[in-house]
């Protein structure tokens, strides 16, 4: 039997949100039904208990956008949904960012949070109120969770913040932003911009947060009325005389926090955990009770190392001894793989990305098929993160979320500055492999992927270089950091990557660890980013001034022409067999890029290009009487020749009409494979062209064959 569902419902933003349970999945700790317009999206939660050898905490989010949410079914052979997409993985990660932080210290239960696409009416994204749906979940499962939090997508339409914009408006929108948050902060940000100010960015974070106060409370009102008890956990218990050990070693991990290198520096703290370590378990004999008490000196261990690289950052000193607004060194080593198209290896500090440039063509389009509407894409931009870029060793597989997420936002950073596709026709892949990596290695793929773009001639609209940034909340100081360590992104308060050009931000993704942080803290924080990626623009503009003014060599060239709509299918032929025949001929790639007849040939070689240009154009030509060919004799009959005036159209040339005398034969005067001038003297209702010799003799003043003849014998 069905229950009746607990259903709250408010006004937001001016949009109607409804939050509703107790209907669906009541196995799960929280199941919600999210609607925002006409999309829904539902989402449950469940916890498993702890396993007592666990150290970390087991959160696991999903999420899908199932086709029978847009009336759709599946592509491919199987006909059913496979792996995650890429906006699937992205949406999973923005959830994960957002919840993950404020469960409590401590619990350490395997959760699991699911959700899916029930209905998408084309106009409202089903990625944030999926994120609201799982929230909400979150807010009645009884989970310790530090507070109720809400979700919201904000863009600007002609100079204004507008809350939920629709997906036709986000394509004209100057801003692209998701931000998830409580009612005292904002604390996961993710954001793509058409270089927009500080300022600007500042003020719609705090738009953002007005609303997600509204959508907090929403949930509130649906915990209030239909709530889960409080989960039944047991949060550990701290080993003060544990503690008070190991910070005996406090001031030896201070001295070798400073070793130059992030190997060395790592092998020198590990030293002393070792230590540390051993002489806290020694003497304990059982097993059992051995690996317990190392377990919980090493845990020990940790937390004093992180809070002595905290406090030693807040007295003014990074580990690797720089300032807290220093920039690593930079060097950049331009067309470091000459054959490519463009290649740049960006190294920063101990994070390096060789980065690469493929230009394609209109075939090299990635298609990206969804629930909402069909789409190409000629800008995209791939992210790998090998094990040997940390020195480690771990299981070979396809790309992982992490890498799909610094893709994507090393991708939303440069889109913003790539040239539209008509006036800069090529698809464009960029590859960045990590080589090296010791923080802010998506930031580093910014920075080598706008290079190498300039490398392969592409006209950036501005030059675009990223930077990671940090925050350390310490004692009642605060320090915030330029271009971070991985160390520091671990150990710290907030994590923000931060990407523009000289105008203003392309990207934003920020990750906050800490209950709040204020206006003027963001402000501060921005304007240090903006001048340390000012300074990064610089290095990298010495090493490359301006876009390459001609593309790789080893680059297809491209040309486009029009031809008459009416032509394509007969330049594409039977099966293709027109088209396939040509490209065969002339080595190129050709691509119909509209109904209009707008053709798109490219290829290496230029005269091939032009050749196979000319030969399209002579093939779509429509022959007018009056108009002169050199053509080529394909076939003779007794009645006259046929002669092809263009590639695949061919016309009669009469016996009659093959001199201006009488001819016996039509081989007295042509032989197939010979080319002849001819002129068009009449197309029928049909098509059928009929062609003549004699008319280019008449108008040459040439004398007739038999005349040629009767001269030359007379001469003998």
């Amino acid at each position: 039997m069905t229950s009746t569902p607990t259903r709250v419902t408010r006004e937001i933003a001016g949009h109607t949100i409804t939050l509703e349970t107790g209907q669906m999945a009541r196995q799960a700790l929280g199941s919600v039904i999210a609607t925002i317009g006409g999309t829904k999206c539902f989402a449950a939660i469940a916890a498993g208990a702890a396993k007592e050898e666990q150290d970390f905490f087991p959160l696991t989010v999903d999420y899908r956008e199932k086709t029978e949410a847009a009336g759709k079914i599946p592509g491919g052979f199987f006909k059913r949904e496979g792996r995650p997409t890429t906006k699937e993985i992205l949406t999973m990660r923005l959830t994960d960012r957002a919840i993950r932080p404020l469960f409590a210290d401590g619990f350490k239960n395997e959760v699991q949070l699911m959700s899916h696409c029930l209905c998408y009416d084309g106009v409202t994204n089903a990625d944030v109120t999926a994120m609201i749906a799982g929230f909400a979940a979150v807010a009645i499962s009884g989970l310790p969770f530090y507070s109720t939090l809400g979700a919201v997508r904000v863009g600007q339409v002609d100079g204004k913040f507008v809350a939920f914009p629709s997906d036709d408006a986000r394509s004209e929108s100057a801003l692209d932003l998701v931000v998830a948050g409580h009612r005292d902060a904002i604390c996961m940000v993710e954001a793509s911009a058409k270089q927009l100010k500080e300022r600007d960015m500042v003020d719609a974070l705090e738009f953002a947060h007005d609303v997600i106060r509204q959508i907090a409370e929403l949930c509130d009102e649906l915990k209030a009325k239909a709530g889960k008890p409080a989960f039944k956990w047991s949060p550990p218990t701290v080993d003060q005389h544990l503690a008070k050990s190991v910070s005996n070693y406090r001031s030896r991990v201070k001295d070798v926090l400073f070793t130059p290198g992030k190997h060395d520096r790592a092998d020198a703290i590990a030293a002393i955990a070792d230590e540390c370590v051993a002489a806290l378990t020694a003497g304990i004999s059982d097993e059992k009770e051995l690996g317990k008490r190392k377990k919980a000196a090493k845990g020990a261990f940790d937390e004093l190392a992180s809070n002595v690289e905290r406090e030693v950052i807040v007295e003014g000193t990074r580990a690797d001894g720089r300032a807290h607004d220093q920039i690593r060194e930079i060097t950049i080593v331009p067309n470091f793989v000459p054959r490519q198209h463009g290649s740049v290896l960006f190294t920063r500090g101990e994070t390096q990305a060789l980065v690469s440039i493929t230009l394609g063509t209109v075939d090299d389009e990635a298609i990206i098929d969804g629930i909402d509407d069909e789409y190409r894409k000629n800008f995209y931009l791939h992210y790998n993160f090998p094990p040997y870029s940390v020195g480690e060793t771990r299981r070979i597989m396809g790309p992982g979320r992490r890498e799909i997420g610094h893709g994507m936002l090393a991708e939303r950073a440069l889109a913003a500055v790539v040239p539209p596709k008509d006036k800069f026709p090529y698809t464009i892949r960029i590859v960045s492999d990590i080589m090296e990596s010791n923080g802010s290695s998506s930031m580093a793929s910014v920075c080598g992927g706008c290079l190498g773009m300039m490398l392969a001639g592409v006209p950036l609209a501005q030059p675009v270089a990223g930077i990671a940034m940090g925050l350390v909340e310490e004692g009642g100081k605060q320090a915030i950091l330029s271009d971070i360590l991985g160390s520091e992104d671990h150990h710290g308060d907030m994590d923000f990557k931060v990407a523009g050009s000289g105008l203003g931000i392309t990207a934003l993704q920020m990750d906050i660890k800490i209950k709040g942080v204020t206006r003027e803290m963001l402000e501060r924080a921005l304007e240090q980013a903006r001048k340390g990626r000012i300074e990064i623009l610089k290095k990298m503009l010495d090493a490359v001034p301006r876009p390459s003014r001609e593309i790789s060599p080893y680059a297809p060239r491209m040309e486009v022409i029009k031809i008459p709509a009416d032509k394509i299918g007969y330049l594409i032929g039977p099966g293709g067999r027109n088209i396939k025949a040509m490209q065969a001929q002339f080595k190129v790639k050709i691509a119909i890029l509209d109904e209009n007849g707008t053709v798109q040939v490219a290829g290496v070689d230029r005269e091939n290009v032009a050749g196979c240009i000319t030969a399209i154009q002579g093939m779509c030509e429509t022959p007018k009487i009056g108009t002169r060919y050199k053509g080529t004799v394909k076939s003779i009959k007794d009645f006259g020749a046929f002669i092809e005036i263009l590639p695949g159209v061919e016309g009669l040339c009469h016996i009659s009409e093959l001199d201006e005398g009488y001819v016996d034969r039509v081989t007295d005067i042509v032989q197939i494979g010979e080319e002849i001038d001819v002129e068009i003297i009449n197309v029928d209702d049909r098509g059928k062209i009929k062609l003549s010799r004699k008319a280019i003799l008449q108008k040459s003043g040439a004398a007739p064959v038999e005349e040629e003849v009767a001269e030359v014998q007379d001469d003998q």
